[in-house]
């Protein structure tokens, strides 16, 4: 069983003073396998944040089912969203969402300390996490402290210490230079080859390369993917940045 369905997804936005529907999503079905490394490409309003945000129970969708692990998200009572979140879905924003008030190891615990973990819980979490993600000499500063790089890298060990089924990230190289994108890219390669199952929106095709498989979403619908088999990440960029080609001229995808 895949790790995360989604099927017949519809969302139709109604305005404020319900005039107009917007069809965000239309049918939208795909799956995620455990361990697979997966990126959302397609042009501004094509659904694609509107996918996320249901894949984060951030938001319900019209109609359609989404499923991980055999839960249907869509069923989960309000109640008890926040938790689902906290426990099963890591998220790594573009603007990194850290407290400046809080160091940033306090920043990374903020997950655990609200499901309630003991202190001695989450320094053993950490030390390993901070060892791997190259932060362990930063961990008592405060965001306005270190670099848009160093942020990130604490958002993603914020993102782990749950130990997530599914890492969500929103354009996580968006307000990278392109050294910190790279350093952000090499990190969740190495996540990835660790098992950790990744499903990232990016506009980026550098970004979007260094994933397993693309799918692109076109006037809410999935109009075409790209698998990676045995393809260079330089194929791949050349591969997905035809496909872009194709989706802004309107024609048909190569297979």
């Amino acid at each position: 069983m895949a790790l995360l369905e989604v099927k017949n997804l519809k969302k139709i936005y109604t305005t404020r003073f319900g005039g107009n529907q917007v069809q965000a999503l239309k049918n939208v079905n795909f799956s995620v396998e455990k361990g697979e490394y997966i990126a959302i490409m397609g042009e501004s309003g094509s659904g694609k944040t509107t996918l996320l945000n249901i894949l984060a129970s951030l938001d319900k969708p019209t109609s359609g089912t989404v499923l991980l692990s055999g839960k249907n998200l869509t069923t989960i009572k309000e109640k008890d969203i926040s938790a689902f979140r906290r426990d099963n879905l890591g998220f790594v924003f573009q603007d990194f969402n850290l407290l400046d008030t809080f160091s940033l190891e306090d920043n990374i615990f903020l997950p655990l300390v609200l499901s309630g973990k003991t202190y001695s819980e989450m320094n053993d979490r950490i030390r390993p996490l901070a060892k791997k993600l190259g932060i362990e000499d930063i961990l008592k500063k405060y965001p306005y402290e270190v670099s848009g790089g160093q942020k990130q890298r604490c958002a993603v060990a914020r993102a782990l210490i749950t130990k997530p089924q599914i890492v969500l990230a929103d354009e996580p190289t968006g307000a990278l230079d392109s050294r910190s994108t790279d350093e952000l890219l090499k990190l969740f390669s190495d996540i990835h080859e660790d098992g950790q199952t990744i499903l990232m929106v990016t506009h980026s095709t550098r970004a979007a390369s260094c994933a397993s498989r693309v799918l692109f979403i076109k006037d809410g619908e999935v109009f075409h993917q790209i698998y990676r088999g045995d393809m260079t990440d330089q194929k791949m960029y050349q591969k997905i940045s035809d496909t872009l080609t194709v989706l802004a001229t309107g024609g048909e995808p190569h297979e």
